[in-house]
């Protein structure tokens, strides 16, 4: 294990999510607990056994570390690992204080070319690395992202490092489409009371075909049957967001035309690839930090998040450091 002194934590719908109805799903809140899991910060000490680290370096933080190596971890896919521990869901506490302690073979080192900020950005990032990879994005591929919030934005971003020829994005507030926008979509489609049907025409109408691929960030049922009637048959179409247990969905649309309904859970083996993505330069992911607190005004940054504003807001933990 390493002893870490935080420094920048990222504040996500699940944090405030928690911090509100007390569950998701069935991880229920029982006792209090630290929030937090979008994280970077300095090694201060490491553990007997831990040679890749050293007092100084500085770290991106994987939030889920399995507990013990059974078979989704033997085949590389640990996220799906029952016991598997996460910061900032119940029981498990998050990193959103000044120290922390962490498994050290899931601290990556930052290259002195990436920021603080950009590390605790690779969490969000690792969500749309996972997604667009089990969505099979690929060389020319035409995508339909649903949602332009941070997750619908992360996927904007990696779909377009991956080579998808036309990204196409929905979102209900023209703010979040113009930063769509920003980080590299083609298209987007401000949705205000259509059918399903009808956004998968308009999505359709400015690509000039049905995407391959849709990517639905929100969870709202409207999102994922819209999903459903726009992906070309054939397609693939990856739920991210998560909504209510119970959906209606017109499944044998998709049945009868082929189209493959995928889940994500998190990630894995995401961090080396988001790391060298940043260090290259690859990707640009600055333009997601709207917002910056001290952690002394957590409250206020949860608040800000609560209400929707700007995109992702930070939070600093060093007092110190006066650099993002």
């Amino acid at each position: 294990e390493v002893l870490l002194r935080m420094h920048s934590v990222g504040i996500c719908g699940s944090d405030v999510h928690y911090w509100q109805h007390g569950r998701i799903g069935d991880f229920v809140v029982k006792d209090p607990m630290v929030l937090g899991h979008e994280a970077s910060g300095t090694v201060v000490k490491v553990g007997s056994g831990v040679t890749h680290l050293k007092p100084g370096d500085r770290v991106a933080i994987e939030p889920g570390v399995p507990r013990e190596a059974d078979e989704f971890c033997k085949s590389g896919r640990y996220n799906l690992s029952p016991t598997v521990f996460f910061c900032a869901t119940p029981p498990d506490d998050g990193n959103l204080c000044r120290y922390y302690k962490h498994s050290a073979s899931y601290c990556y080192k930052l290259p002195d070319n990436v920021t603080f900020e950009e590390g605790a950005l690779i969490e969000p990032l690792s969500v749309g690395i996972h997604a667009c990879k089990r969505a099979g994005v690929t060389l020319g591929s035409k995508v339909f992202v649903c949602g332009s919030g941070p997750i619908g934005l992360v996927n904007v971003i990696i779909a377009k490092m991956m080579g998808a020829a036309a990204v196409v994005v929905t979102d209900l507030s023209a703010p979040r489409l113009q930063k769509a926008k920003e980080v590299g979509a083609d298209f987007t489609i401000q949705v205000k009371n259509e059918t399903p049907q009808e956004v998968a025409s308009k999505v359709e109408s400015v690509l000039g075909c049905m995407p391959d691929i849709t990517v639905e960030c929100t969870g709202a049922q409207a999102c994922i049957q819209t999903g459903i009637y726009a992906t070309r048959s054939g397609g693939t179409l990856v739920l991210v967001g998560l909504g209510p247990d119970m959906v209606t969905v017109p499944i044998v649309n998709a049945a009868v035309r082929e189209v493959d309904i995928r889940g994500i859970f998190r990630y894995c083996n995401t961090w080396p690839v988001a790391i060298a993505l940043l260090a290259s330069k690859r990707i640009n992911v600055k333009p997601l930090v709207t917002h910056r607190f001290p952690l002394e005004k957590a409250l206020e940054a949860f608040e800000t998040t609560k209400r929707g504003e700007g995109v992702k807001v930070m939070l600093k933990c060093d007092p110190t450091d006066q650099n993002p």
